[in-house]
């Protein structure tokens, strides 16, 4: 090593600095954020994560846990948790992550539609005529009822029973 003789300090280009303590701070940042996502997913979608199962029994704790203060340690010890996963690891993780979030998207926008379907079919008839056009075998006499029981159930501020009959019809039969 050099030294400089003045102050008998080492030269820079000797050291070997790694990244900076404020790199270092946002990797972990990151590391915690991803472990937050993850601790918010259904057990389910949690199982199908490619990661160490004794990090997914940490990350699966966290919802059994109540006070506030406690959460918050606990999302930072998964984030050192997830401190030893290397680039690879992450980069697994993160493409399965971007998969399920991708299907609850779509699933998301399929409810979006059914909603606005039934709405459509509540507020015009010329929307069921539609339907019985492209659906011959649906319960025609069934769904007609559901619709003016809706109707009514709307102009006098009842529960919605129908309302959601409709919903739940409508899925069945992969509208």
């Amino acid at each position: 090593m050099h030294v400089n003789e003045k102050n008998r300090t080492p030269k820079k280009e000797d050291l070997d600095e790694g990244p900076s303590k404020s790199e270092l701070k946002r990797l972990m940042t990151e590391r915690q954020k991803l472990a937050e996502v993850l601790a918010a997913l259904s057990s389910d979608a949690l199982k199908t994560i490619p990661m160490d199962e004794a990090i997914k029994a940490s990350i699966a704790e966290t919802n059994k846990i109540k006070s506030f203060e406690a959460i918050r340690r606990h999302k930072q010890y998964l984030g050192k948790l997830m401190r030893f996963l290397d680039e690879e690891e992450l980069n697994a993780i993160q493409k399965r992550l971007d998969a399920i979030q991708g299907i609850s998207k779509a699933e998301t926008a399929k409810l979006h539609h059914l909603e606005s379907y039934r709405d459509r079919l509540i507020a015009n008839d010329e929307t069921f005529t539609k339907m019985i056009e492209q659906y011959p075998d649906m319960d025609i006499q069934n769904m007609r009822t559901l619709i003016r029981n809706a109707r009514k159930e709307k102009e006098s501020n009842k529960p919605p029973k129908a309302y959601r009959e409709i919903f739940r019809v409508l899925k069945d039969m992969g509208i």
